[in-house]
């Protein structure tokens, strides 16, 4: 039996007014044998029109089919005009279109205008999906319109700080077997991603795009802080087929990320692939382990599109001292990073291709961080630098780094230069072509 059932003309008052010229609610009933009787929900919705606003439409199809049903958002410009939450259980959406998150600066930096569900450093979210057992495929036509510029102009004149307001373009906070696929995300204002409070989430396919294109600005960094993802207090998360243009972290794996699989990154300016910053609340431990990444790329970018390619990866943790409170002070957090692999990469002229240093926030004459890294393996590198400095391990003199291991690592230093491997506070190290030591001089 099939029953299709199509609303129109619904009455401005009603919660889905506006579902009249864009929104089909069809619901199919499955009759088995015997009694047994299955819903499955089906939504389609299509974008209102310029200047016309597709938040209610939008969130009312989540709410009619978020479980046990499909969502489909055609192809089109979806405005959204206020912070969206899409629970998902069984469900499966499928967003050919843009969801375009109107760039009103003042409106979205009142934090009552957004979510706070991130701990680390107070984020904030415009648009948070949470539940379990669902999927989201962009099929590599549509996803999220963050309208960077305007942010990114509004900024250069003004202070960047942790949790002042900017908000994350795609936050999974407390879900549970939740997969995201061939996602394309235009001009992230901050944080394009955040995997948060999460377990067993696949991204297969994700696109970051936050390139400056005011000539006023060419050949700065307009866009600090738009990392490709941040990942926080999660377990069992895989990212895979990913291309990310930012100007900060391609990657973050922030605290008390375990069991993390990576596959196939590009990296195209910015800082690279970071472990931290880790230790930054005095009360809490940061646990980082059993991660493996392979087929990384770090691309340099044209100087006056974007002017950083920081490194390869780095790992950074704050000092043993308290220095202010979080989200921008801080400091004195404990815990470790280890049994990590990250194999098979190309970096293309980095500043640093392996960095690690434990002063973030502070200097080398505080405390020293008691977060201890051990069990790092570096497999199959090739490329260049722009300078001399192949490896920097700057460790903690409280806990040193250990069971630190290269094979076949061959990136190059700048034109006529030796290479310089520097470990301070090492105490097992192997693979390297050249003694690592303190001022990294053969």
């Amino acid at each position: 039996m099939l029953l299709i059932i199509i609303f129109r003309d619904m009455k401005p008052n009603n919660f889905v007014s506006t579902l009249a010229a864009g929104l089909f609610l069809i619901f199919r009933v499955a009759v088995a044998h015997g009694s047994e009787t299955h819903k499955i929900n089906e939504c389609t919705v299509s974008p209102l029109g310029s200047g016309r606003d597709d938040t209610d439409q939008v969130l009312a199809a989540i709410s009619q089919c978020g479980t046990n049903g499909t969502i489909t958002l055609t192809e089109g410009s979806f405005n959204i005009t206020r912070k969206m939450n899409w629970e998902l259980n069984s469900a499966r959406v499928h967003l050919f279109g843009y969801l375009n998150f109107l760039p009103d600066v003042e409106y979205w930096l009142n934090m009552s205008n957004t979510y706070q569900v991130v701990f680390i450093q107070s984020q904030s979210s415009w648009f948070v999906v949470t539940g379990s057992d669902f999927e989201i495929d962009a099929h590599n036509s549509g996803g999220i319109q963050g309208n960077g510029q305007t942010w990114w102009d509004f900024f250069s004149n003004r202070t960047r700080e942790d949790g002042d307001g900017r908000p994350i373009a795609l936050t999974l906070f407390n879900v549970t077997r939740g997969t995201v696929r061939n996602f394309l995300i235009e001009s992230q204002p901050f944080w394009c991603n955040c995997v948060a409070e999460s377990e067993d989430v696949l991204y297969d396919g994700m696109l970051c795009n936050a390139t400056n294109t005011n000539p006023e600005f060419a050949g700065t960094n307009l866009v600090p802080n738009t990392d490709g993802i941040d990942t926080y207090r999660s377990n069992n998360v895989t990212l895979l087929n990913w291309d990310i243009t930012c100007g900060d972290d391609c990657l973050a794996i922030k605290g008390n990320s375990t069991n993390l699989l990576v596959r196939n990154v590009t990296c195209n300016g910015g800082n690279g692939i970071a472990f931290g910053s880790l230790g930054q609340y005095a009360n809490l431990s940061d646990i980082v382990e059993n991660v493996y990444m392979e087929d990384l790329k770090m691309v340099r970018l044209p100087a006056s599109v974007q002017p950083n390619m920081g490194t390869g990866v780095y790992f950074k943790t704050w000092t043993g001292e308290v220095n202010g409170v979080p989200p921008t002070g801080g400091g004195g957090g404990t815990g470790h990073v280890r049994n990590v692999t990250i194999q098979n990469v190309n970096v293309d002229q980095v500043d640093i291709p392996v960095h690690v240093y434990q002063t973030n926030g502070g200097s080398a004459s505080e405390t020293p961080s008691t977060l201890m890294f051990s069990g790092l393996h570096f497999d199959d590198w090739t490329g260049n630098a722009t300078g001399n400095t192949i490896v920097e391990f700057v460790c903690s003199s409280a806990v040193n780094c250990t069971d630190l291991t290269f094979e076949s690592f061959i990136v190059t230093p700048a034109a006529n230069e030796a290479p310089r491997f520097i470990c301070q506070n090492v105490t097992s190290i192997s693979g390297l072509q050249a003694p690592c030591n303190a001022t990294g001089e053969v």
